[in-house]
């Protein structure tokens, strides 16, 4: 299932995440705007990892003092996807 996150503070716009719904496995992730090489670097790590596994790797990472990142901003929306799954 493909779902779509708007974020927030950061330099990329949106990320687009792909996940199996039956084991939470991250299938793709792509982002909107942001560092590209940085971006596609941290979608092929995660990619056919799970979100549980993913997301404290992640969360919290801070970019220039923003109080957030594109990778804490993936967590994000890695969490609000396991809401919904």
């Amino acid at each position: 299932m493909t779902f779509e996150y708007k974020t927030h503070g950061t330099c990329s716009r949106k990320i687009t995440v792909d996940v199996n719904e039956n084991d939470k496995t991250i299938n793709s992730v792509s982002f909107l705007g942001g560092c590209n090489g940085n971006l596609q670097g941290i979608s092929a790590l995660v990619k056919g990892k799970t979100t549980d596994e993913i997301i404290p790797i992640l969360k919290g990472i801070d970019c220039n003092f923003k109080g957030t990142s594109c990778p804490d901003q993936l967590a994000k929306a890695l969490e609000s996807i396991n809401e919904q799954i």
